[in-house]
């Protein structure tokens, strides 16, 4: 139900309102203005309405901002200046847990799972040096190597392999 009554609407309005009416509808119109100390924000009820753990890894940043640096700034740019942080910190973890996640958990011999990362070659056209370029995999082997013939197992391998034959 709308405490505005038939007058929230212009058309209403335009068609015919009595005195007593207007004089209800210019009441309702200040009653909404607030005052210079509203919204007034009580700290028992924002304790309230956030839960524990919210409050508990909000605290380092509220306590940074609203007590060690509002007094030299005002309220609104302290907010603003905790929001746009808190965002920061939060968009640097992630890249720092994507870089971590590929720099440690490539997908190699040792491995199933994990991210294969391919870089391509550098495309080489006529008229330059190195054309035409000759693969760089020799053998048939070489295709899905996943970096086994880099490690130090491979020559054992190969060395156990040629000693049986």
């Amino acid at each position: 139900m709308s405490i505005a009554g038939r007058t929230i609407r212009e058309r209403e309005r335009l068609n015919g309102m009595t005195a007593e009416e207007r004089a209800w509808r210019k009441k309702w119109l200040h009653d909404q203005v607030l005052s210079g100390n509203e919204p007034k924000l009580i700290k028992t009820n924002t304790a309230e309405f956030m839960n524990p753990i919210r409050r508990f890894y909000r605290a380092p940043l509220d306590i940074l901002f609203h007590k060690v640096l509002q007094p030299f700034m005002s309220h609104d740019l302290a907010s603003v200046l905790r929001f746009y942080t808190g965002r920061g910190l939060m968009g640097l973890y992630g890249v720092y847990a994507i870089f971590y996640y590929f720099k440690y958990n490539q997908n190699d011999w040792t491995r199933k799972g994990g991210w294969r990362v391919i870089q391509t070659r550098n495309a080489v056209y006529p008229g330059e040096p190195g054309y035409p370029a000759v693969s760089q995999k020799t053998e048939p082997s070489d295709y899905h190597d996943r970096g086994f013939k880099s490690s130090f197992l491979y020559e054992k391998v190969i060395r156990e392999v040629k000693g049986c034959k």
